[in-house]
This record gives C-alpha cells, structure tokens and sequence, in this order.
C-alpha cells in the first residue's frame, strides 16, 4: 500500500508540473536514462550559477563530482570540489533506477525502486547563491550514508604529463624546488558536518612567471589572483551525525572519506552542500562560509523557486528545437536537442568569476575514462586550468550573442577588463608604446603561460615575444572578444578596445608606398607564421574599427585615420579560381586552421549580401590548404563558414557531424578532439553552425534561412542586432510563422525559404 501511495503521489505531482508548464516544450529535450551507470564517464552534468556537478548512479551509490568557478591552485590548476558519495538502507537504488536531467528548472532527478522501497531524490544548485541541494524523498523510512571523498588529504608531488592540468606544462622543473606539488587540502568533521578547504600558498605560479618574462621591476603593479586564495565548502544533512572516516579507491585514485550517517531512517531528507571563495586567510574564509549559509537558509523558502524561474526565462529567451513534432532520432534532430543540452551546460557558469574553459568547462571527470594512459587524478584536464586559449574560448562564447545570453558573456569579458592592465605593461615595458598587447595562452593574471613563453629563450630575443613556433607574433585573438564586447553593447568596454587596437596602432607604426601599414612580423592563427598582412589580422581590425566608428558617430579622427591605413587583403589563385590569401607572405605553416576564411567568420568581410561572394566560396572549394585541413572535431569551424557562404549542404553535413550524439552516455559530451572532455569549443562551434544555417545579418538587413534543409521542420528564437528577436517555425518547406520584436524591424527580413 506505501509503494502504491508514493507513486500516486509522484504522478500527481509529475502531472501538477506538466499542468503548469504546457509551453514548455524545451521538456521534450530532456534526457532520460534507465539502469545505473559503468562510471563517471556516464554522468550527466548539473549546475547553475557557478556550480557544476557530474552526477550518476554506480553499484547502488549514488556519485557526484562537483567543481566550482575560479578554485585555481597555486599552480593554476583548476581543481574540483570533492566527490560526494551516498548510500540508502534499505536502498531502492539497488534495483531499477531511473535519472533525468529536468531542463525547465536545472534540476537533475534520480529515482529508484527496490525489494519493496522506492526513492526520488532531485539535485538543484541555487542560481544566486553557491549551494547544491539534494531532497531525498522515500516510499518508507530510509537510512542514509553520506561520505565526502577526497583525494587531497595529502601533499601530492605531480610528475610528468600530469602537469598538464595546470601551467607548468612540460617545465616542471622551473616550479618552487624543482617540482610541482598539489597541496593538500584542510578537510575535518565540524559540529554542522563536514568541513574542507584548500589554501593556497603564498608563492604561486605568478611569481615564477613574472620573474621569468623580465617583469620584476613592475611586479607591484601586477595581480596575483593565486596568492591566499582559499576555496572550499562544508556539506552538511539532517538528522545526520559524524560517522569516521574510511579509506579507498575510485578508478586509478586513492581517495579518503568523512563519513556523515543517519541517527535514525527516515522518509525525508536534505543533504547541502554549501561552498565559499576568498583570497584572505583562514579566518576570512571562515567568515565567508558561515554567512554564505545564513544567507542559504534565509532563502530557504523562495531559493528553489527563484532557481526553476531563472532556467525557465533561460529556455524562453532563446531556443533552437528541429523537427520538434517528430522526435524521430535522426541525426538532424540529435542536432537539434544536443544544442539545447549543450547550452544548458553554458548556463551552468552564468555567474561565474571566470569564463568556461574551453577544455571541459566544470563538467570533467577521471581521465583515464577519457585516455587510457592518462591515469591520473579527477583534477587533471589537458591545456591547464588557469591558462585561457583565446582561439578556443572565442567558440564558446561566440554562440552566445545569437541566444541572447549576453549575461553569460560576463565571465569572460571581465577576464580580459582585469587583464588589461598587465597587457598595457608588456607593451610599456619591452617596447615603450601603448596599448595593449594580449597574448593567445594568456594566464588568468594577463601573462603568457611560462611554458608557452619558454624557458629557453636565446639571449638578445625580444622578451615581449614568445618563443614559441606556434605562437609567436599571435596577438590579434583579442579582436574576437573586442568585436563581441561592441556587438552586446558593453560600451563600457570601448576603452579597452581602444587600448587593443593602440597597440597595433603603435607596435607597427611602417607604412608602405600606398601609406598602408606593414603587419609584419605577423601570424594567421597559429598555422601560417612570419605573415606579412596576415588575413585574419587585417579582417579583425577592419571589423572591430568599423564597429567602435559606427558606435562613437563617426566622429573619432584617430580611428577613421587607422582604418584607411589598414592594408588590403591579399589574393592568389587555384586553378583560375580567386581565392583569399592567408597573408600577402609567410614563413612556413604550422598548424591545421585556416585563417584565409577568418574574413568569412567571424569577421563578416565577404558573406551572403556582401561584395566578392564568390571569391569567397572559390577559398572554401579550391584553397588547397582549406581542402586538406578542413574537418568537424574539436575547434574546426568549417561548418560555419559553409553556414555563411550559403553552402546548405556542406553546412547541414558538417554540423550535424558536430551536434549528433557524442560517444558518451551524455551525448554532449563530446570529445577530446584537440583538447578535452567535455569538449566546449566543439559544442560551441556547433551551435554557431546551427545559428548561422538559420539567421545571417549584413547591417540591418537580417537573411532568414540562409543554409538550411528546406525539409527540416524547425521551431527557433535568435537574436540579432539592434535589439532584435526572431522567431520563425518552419513546417513541411513553409514558413507559418514568423514574429520579430520590434515590429518595425519586419522589413528588414530577407526570407530565402518563401
């Protein structure tokens, strides 16, 4: 009769949900697996505000990874929280299990039935506040064990391609006593539950950089973000007491656990778990977590509420559903639900104090599941944690401006604002001009990456220049987030772009005999090198000129002067076919982008509407360089520019490519490609295909369908410029409805599929 009565009570209350929220049609995208999972490779994220959780069911346990924005270590790794293990007695886990990633409120949702007991638990994590939420609620009194794991109980020496999890990389040796060491953590039983925090020390990878790139003389007018940071939680649960410890180990990690257990069973239960940041001592932190969870429990009442409303107006802003009345699996659909799942994701670092890292953002796991070889801690995610690649971070964020999630742009634009001042002080210092001159690997205090910058760097060489074959002279990948600061109205950004674009100004101050300035010595991304008027460059300061001109009336001299100063493009020929050079010369190629179609994407100098289309589409067909590197894993980005050539076909392959199921119980998690798992810039580049097949703009004019299957039924709600909404349905080839906000800006529709 209890099992029949807790399941009445779940469908009525699963029907109250579907009453209340029949538009909702982002529930149709809501993943739901049956039967627990091998590992954590078959988690499913969960987050919200700066929290993210990999959560899944193993063995009757139920398991969660969490991570939170900013933990950087001494050595800039990027570490996680902690796992979370808990266990039920009698335990419904044990038996049939269900999980569901709930869309429309964040939440996760894991229920399961067994010799008689069931049980729902729902997992939330506060959009305002740093706290994950678990209510268990079970058809009969249930025990409850709940252990904190950590594999930071102690000091840690990291060796090898381990470092590769934070900004040592490969010179190891160069850190405090010749080795790299993972501190451990203060972890203990309080009077509320379990207690633990990392602190780091006061020497850091800061220091060592700064001293390394000839810096010293400045060190005072530079930040460490490193230094006494201190990060951590306390996880606490009703009716729950101190149970010892216990010892053991997850897949290639030894761990220890503080074990929290039931006084008594019971048919209903809250487990939190409440985190902190501050860059101050112990007692700061102290402080800090205590009013963090005072003001956790006086919102105890709205907190979930609030949370569920914040995904909700997340989901209505912006949205892409193809074939939403079908649901049949196919590839396209696939694409269609895992652009809702991968922005989901995105979501989960809303409120960050630093951007998604492109190489897992807060959803990574143990990496052998990733790398057989690689049997290493959870913390471990290649390309370091502190260290930020802009031509990887532009792929995530780029997709934002579309979905209207310009709040989420934040992370990132507030990471460049705080590194502005250290990239002035290269410039000041190693070639006494202005401007700021930023780098591709760029650390989270606004220097090269040691490794990166070399530690073998010949005497005489310019120390404001890596030595590095790769990136050497690559400083225009900072134009990408200029342009994205102007197009989502941050003008109080325009400083700072100024600043970007001064450098350049000033650093290549050469004119040829057409009084056009010489770019040289350059870089197209981090393939062809030693450019002279590198493609990518030139296309980057014309768009991001053109733009702060149009913004400040046309009326700044300074600006207009350097725009007409700017060189040319340059052009060579397959075949008879005109094609866009990457640079008017170069050294030697070193990598697999293609920076000759950078004029195409991002920088919009040819596409649909715009003059030398064709030249354009002859770089994507015959550039033998764009035919030999062209690909979909990872961070190529070929979808998009045969989105914005008009190319449906190529466009409609290469995405669905990108966005169809990963190879993972997740299905976005996709990955490694060139980096890790979950791979961001991956699912990035995919939604900016997907974006671009259904809304291009060339001024005000706003082309509608300009890459897509015409017997693709799609339902979607983009943004354009000028505070500008479109939604569109598409079904059976027609277009039957069609709404854009403001009205006015109708006229502005150009419809390729009538």
């Amino acid at each position: 009769m209890k099992f029949s009565a807790f399941f009445f009570s779940l469908l009525i209350f699963g029907n109250s949900i579907r009453l209340a929220a029949q538009d909702r049609v982002v529930d149709k995208d809501n993943l739901v697996w049956k039967g627990a999972s091998r590992d954590a490779a078959g988690s499913m994220p969960c987050g919200g505000g700066d929290i993210g959780l990999n959560i899944w069911v193993e063995k009757g346990d139920l398991l969660f990874y969490f991570g939170r924005s900013g933990s950087f270590d001494e050595n800039n790794a990027l570490l996680k929280g902690g796992r979370v293990r808990i266990k039920l007695s009698p335990n419904p886990l044990e038996g049939m299990v269900r999980q569901e990633l709930v869309l429309h409120d964040g939440s996760v949702v894991v229920s399961g039935r067994a010799g008689g007991a069931t049980v729902l638990i729902r997992i939330w994590i506060d959009v305002s506040r740093p706290a994950v939420h678990l209510e268990l609620d079970g058809s009969r009194p249930l025990g409850a064990e709940v252990v904190y794991e950590s594999w930071r109980a102690a000091d840690r020496v990291v060796t090898g391609k381990e470092n590769n999890e934070n900004s040592y990389k490969w010179a190891a040796r160069q850190a405090p006593g010749g080795r790299v060491i993972t501190y451990r953590d203060s972890i203990r039983f309080g009077e509320q539950g379990v207690i633990f925090y990392h602190r780091n020390k006061e020497h850091t990878v800061f220091d060592v950089t700064v001293h390394q790139q000839g810096l010293d003389t400045v060190r005072s007018s530079l930040t460490d973000p490193l230094k006494g940071l201190t990060f951590g939680g306390v996880l606490t649960g009703e009716g729950l007491k101190a149970g010892g410890r216990v010892t053991g180990q997850y897949l290639d990690t030894d761990f220890e656990g503080w074990r929290l257990v039931s006084k008594r069973p019971v048919r209903r239960r809250e487990v939190l778990l409440v985190l902190e940041t501050v860059q101050g001592d112990v007692e700061d932190w102290m402080a800090g977590i205590k009013k963090t969870a005072a003001a956790v429990r006086e919102h105890e009442k709205t907190a979930r509420q609030a949370t569920a409303d914040w995904w909700d107006a997340f989901w209505r802003r912006s949205f892409i559903y193809i074939k939403p009345d079908s649901a049949d699996g196919s590839p396209e659909w696939q694409a269609g639900r895992n652009y809702q799942l991968f922005r989901y994701m995105l979501g989960c670092n809303a409120s960050g104090a630093y951007p998604t890292k492109f190489n897992g953002g807060l959803f990574t796991y143990d990496p052998s599941l990733t790398d057989t070889s690689l049997r290493f801690t959870p913390d471990y995610r290649n390309w370091g944690g502190g260290t930020m690649t802009a031509q990887n971070q532009r792929l995530v964020y780029w997709p934002m401006l579309r979905s209207g999630d310009l709040g989420l742009m934040k992370p990132q634009f507030d990471f460049y604002l705080r590194s502005q001042g250290a990239a002035e002080l290269r410039s000041k210092v190693y070639w006494g001009h202005g401007g700021a001159c930023f780098t591709e690997q760029l650390e989270n205090f606004g220097l090269p990456n040691n490794a990166e910058y070399g530690w073998n760097m010949p005497a005489g060489h310019d120390k404001g220049v890596e030595y590095n074959a790769w990136l050497e002279y690559e400083w225009d990948t900072v134009l990408e987030f200029c342009l994205m600061m102007l197009e989502a109205g941050r003008n109080d950004c325009i400083p700072f772009v100024e600043s970007c674009l001064r450098f350049f100004d000033e650093h290549y101050p050469s004119l040829d005999e057409n009084g056009h300035m010489i770019l040289y010595p350059g870089s197209a991304g981090e393939t062809y090198k030693m450019t002279t008027n590198a493609a990518s460059t030139i296309a980057g300061l014309h768009a991001v000129l053109t733009k702060l001109i149009e913004l400040k009336g046309g009326k700044d001299s300074v600006w207009t002067t350097m725009l007409l100063r700017l060189p040319p493009l340059s052009y060579r020929n397959f075949d008879g076919h005109v094609t866009i050079a990457p640079a008017k010369a170069w050294a030697r190629i070193n990598n697999k982008e293609c920076p000759q179609l950078y004029p195409v994407f991002p920088w919009g100098v040819y596409g649909l509407g715009r003059p030398g289309l064709d030249t354009a589409i002859n770089t994507y067909k015959y550039d033998t360089d764009a035919v030999r590197f062209r690909g979909f894993a990872g961070w190529k980005q070929d979808n998009i520019f045969a989105a914005r050539l008009g190319l449906t076909d190529e466009a409609a392959k290469l995405t669905v490519l990108k966005l169809q199921d990963g190879p993972r119980r997740f299905p976005a998690f996709w990955g490694p490609g060139f980096d890790w798992t979950p791979d961001h810039n991956w699912g990035g580049s995919g939604m900016i295909g997907l974006q671009e097949m259904l809304l291009q703009t060339d001024g005000k004019k706003i082309f509608l369908f300009p890459a897509w299957p015409r017997d693709w039924d799609v339902h979607f709600k983009l943004f354009a410029p000028y505070a500008t909404t479109v939604e569109a349905e598409l079904r059976h080839g027609k277009v039957e409805v069609l709404k854009v906000t403001p009205e006015a800006r109708r006229q502005d529709i150009i419809n390729l599929i009538p």
